[in-house]
């Protein structure tokens, strides 16, 4: 059996599709490329197909990361050709390359995500600096918000890892966001806005990497 990791980048079209339509997708485009997946045992097989991280629904991503099960070896450069021509604009394969099956699972793997966060305001470029570092003097940052669940409580600043002003002009500001994104918890971008004092959602989140304990 081959395990493959696969990069790939979701854009602005396909942003609003829910993380079961994205596995659908895949698994369409596989199914029409001739991929050899392999399948799970029991009485409903599926493929062997895990994403790294769900990407949150609104969200745009440069770099997530997929593993593919093949029954058989699959050449990486013809895998990506094969299936980025049953693909639909906004999403695309930009590398394969096998990986050891016996690896633990992907989405065990993860360790940090990185965005970068574009967010409008009327702070001059000096306070929007000056938030950045306060909240990244906290000790910890008690929060909540509601889920389907009921109210999450948390510490929000354990889940920073790193904030930094990439771009600041005519009263917008890219805010580039390190956050924890493992078992243990994952920090969301709007969140941290919040956290920064900037109301409303973000203009656009954009997950720009994926950091897994292996690397």
């Amino acid at each position: 059996m081959q395990r493959l990791r696969v990069k790939f980048s979701r854009g602005e079209e396909l942003k609003f599709i829910s993380h079961l339509d994205i596995t659908r997708l895949w698994q369409r485009a596989f199914v029409r490329a001739g991929i050899p997946l392999a399948y799970s045992q029991g009485f409903n097989p599926h493929p062997q197909i895990s994403l790294a991280a769900p990407l949150p629904v609104g969200v745009t991503g440069d770099a997530e990361l997929m593993d593919v099960y093949c029954t058989k070896n699959v050449s990486p450069p013809y895998f990506t050709q094969a299936v980025n021509r049953e693909l639909p604009n906004g999403i695309r394969i930009l590398k394969a390359q096998p990986v050891n099956p016996a690896l633990p699972a992907l989405q065990a793997q993860v360790s940090f995500a990185e965005y970068q966060v574009t967010v409008e305001t009327d702070k001059t470029k000096d306070e929007v600096e000056g938030a950045i570092a306060h909240l990244l003097s906290l000790p910890e940052l008690p929060w909540q918000h509601e889920r389907d669940t009921g109210v999450r409580h948390y510490d929000l600043r354990a889940l920073i890892d790193k904030i930094w002003l990439i771009d600041y002009q005519n009263g917008c500001a890219a805010i580039g966001m390190k956050l924890r994104c493992d078992s243990n918890g994952a920090g969301r971008p709007e969140q941290v806005s919040l956290a920064l004092e900037f109301p409303g959602y973000p203009r656009s989140i954009n997950r720009t990497q994926l950091f897994l304990k292996t690397n």
